[in-house]
């Protein structure tokens, strides 16, 4: 089969972690962070996953450090830009979505509830949840629909009748967060099995210790899979990357190996439908 044949599949990496310990290290300042997206768009990365931090990593409403970072990145990547409304913060509605202030966001995550974050509750009402899409419905900015349990679904449907939600979207299954639904091939069939017909989804696997999972939602149908600190600094047990960008040659050399390619930035815009 020729390379060009072949389907494609949206790499994102989400590059900054916490409580990350050598041999990995942990970019937080602007030209950290730049430096190790512009090298996983070398290595087949097409959209990057960045919250509004400061200098330190802590979630801020000040776009200083953020906004220098798409500055840096933009010299040299065109990967897709993806802000995040979410977080487990005392930031208030506007902050929280405060990336979409910045006109290069092309994408931004949209939490479809609240949940058990281990012993933390991560509160994301409906109100809240009509409040970011209507910013992104003005901002131009197409919503990425964060799954972490089966109802979340439902919430989606509810959104969309009611108006206060339209596509384009993508289902985002974030997979292995305690409490929320577990890491397990059961729970990736379970709810891509309740999508409507035709759904794009991805996935994203929380503290992974392989790749295995992102491996099933590949060969599944998944057209984002996610890699990155923010996840997990592991590929395989016991080895850990010592920067964002191993991680992302692993899952390009992996769904390579069964039959796909890795989108560019260019094409994973146009299966997302960016407007911008």
């Amino acid at each position: 089969m020729k390379g060009s044949s072949r389907q494609k599949i949206i790499i994102s990496v989400a590059p900054v972690g916490k409580n990350i310990s050598a041999p990995s290290h942990n970019p937080l300042t602007p030209v950290e962070v730049a430096q190790e997206v512009i090298g996983c768009t070398r290595a087949g990365a097409s959209m990057v996953h960045l919250h509004v931090r400061n200098q330190e990593g802590y979630p801020t409403e000040d776009l200083t450090a953020f906004s220098k970072t798409i500055d840096l990145i933009r010299r040299e990547s065109d990967i897709v830009i993806q802000g995040s409304t979410g977080g487990l913060t005392n930031l208030s509605l506007e902050e929280r979505c405060v990336c979409l202030n910045d006109p290069r966001v092309e994408i931004a995550s949209l939490n479809m509830g609240s949940v058990n974050f281990g012993e933390a509750v991560y509160v994301n009402t409906l109100p809240d949840i009509r409040f970011w899409a209507s910013r992104m419905r003005e901002t131009d900015v197409i919503p990425e629909l964060e799954i972490f349990e089966a109802g979340m679904v439902q919430v989606v449907q509810k959104l969309v009748e009611e108006g206060s939600l339209s596509p384009p979207f993508d289902y985002n299954f974030c997979l292995g967060v305690h409490w929320a639904i577990p890491a397990d091939p059961r729970s990736l069939g379970f709810l891509k099995s309740l999508l409507p017909e035709g759904a794009r989804w991805g996935v994203l696997h929380d503290k992974m210790n392989d790749l295995s999972l992102l491996a099933i939602a590949s060969g599944a149908g998944a057209s984002v899979v996610r890699v990155g600190f923010e996840d997990s600094v592991y590929y395989a047990p016991g080895h850990a990357a010592t920067k964002n960008v191993e991680l992302v040659e692993k899952l390009v050399g992996l769904i390579r190996s069964i039959g796909f390619e890795a989108a560019t930035p260019d094409e994973a815009r146009r299966a997302l439908k960016v407007k911008k």
